[in-house]
């Protein structure tokens, strides 16, 4: 294998590891979104409502 093409495969495993690393860092720091506690508390979200009857 000549020079140039060990410089490519090295750089672009260095960059794919790299960047697995931060988004793999980033959705095991990033908060979960707040989740309603029960079903009513999903009232103002039209596709949730009860029908009137």
């Amino acid at each position: 294998m000549n020079t140039s093409a060990l410089v490519i495969m090295l750089t672009t495993m260095t960059l794919v590891t790299g960047l697995m690393i931060f988004f793999f860092v980033k959705v095991i720091t990033t908060p979960p979104k707040p989740e309603p506690d029960s079903y009513l508390d999903n009232d103002d979200e039209a596709e949730r409502q009860v029908p009137n009857r």
